[in-house]
């Protein structure tokens, strides 16, 4: 059963997924978990927050860190018995429309994209997505980041319609609901 965590910056979207995480390791001691992170350090306030991210993760989670190849990491890593827990989608894009060092590439980031929509439904364990939802603020001037808010707004809506549960984040508070039955 895959899962989508939505929300805000600081919404509690990390917190909330790594709980659900720690429930799945408390259902049977031959479960695992591995954190799929997909940020990059190009600065010290990136570097800080995900040194935040590393201390605050529970003890027994594993880490591994894909800022481009999703789809080829989950594809190696699942198993029945374990969860993935991915964090987050975002930076993913981010690393694909907006990489720090080079220029983007829109093919190969088509074919990641298409890659990880085909592969989750064959992926043998669950998988918990961490993602922001950034489209009710105010519509940015430039081009590039309405390219990336249109972009992240469609990868959200495919990933949800290939989860059996979605949470939303507000102010720390989890909404959840299971997705209909048929939706992807």
């Amino acid at each position: 059963m895959h899962h989508l965590v939505v929300g805000g910056q600081r919404s509690g979207k990390s917190r909330h997924a790594e709980a659900l995480a720690q429930a799945w390791l408390r259902r049977d001691a031959a479960h695992g978990v591995t954190v799929v992170a997909t940020a990059q350090a190009w600065d010290d306030e990136m570097r800080a927050r995900i040194a935040r991210h590393q201390a605050d993760r529970p003890a027994g989670f594993d880490t591994l860190e894909e800022p481009l190849l999703l789809t080829q990491a989950l594809r190696a890593a699942s198993t029945p018995q374990r969860l993935l827990l991915v964090d987050c989608l975002t930076l993913w894009l981010t690393n694909w429309l907006m990489p720090a060092q080079g220029e983007p590439d829109a093919a190969a980031w088509a074919v990641e994209r298409a890659a990880l929509l085909a592969a989750l439904p064959a992926l043998p364990g669950p998988v918990v997505f961490v993602s922001n939802e950034v489209g009710w603020g105010v519509s940015p001037l430039s081009r590039e980041v309405r390219h990336f808010i249109d972009e992240l707004g469609r990868l959200n809506q495919d990933i949800a319609r290939r989860c059996a549960r979605l949470t939303l984040m507000v102010a720390g508070q989890a909404w959840t609901r299971d997705v209909e039955e048929g939706a992807a």
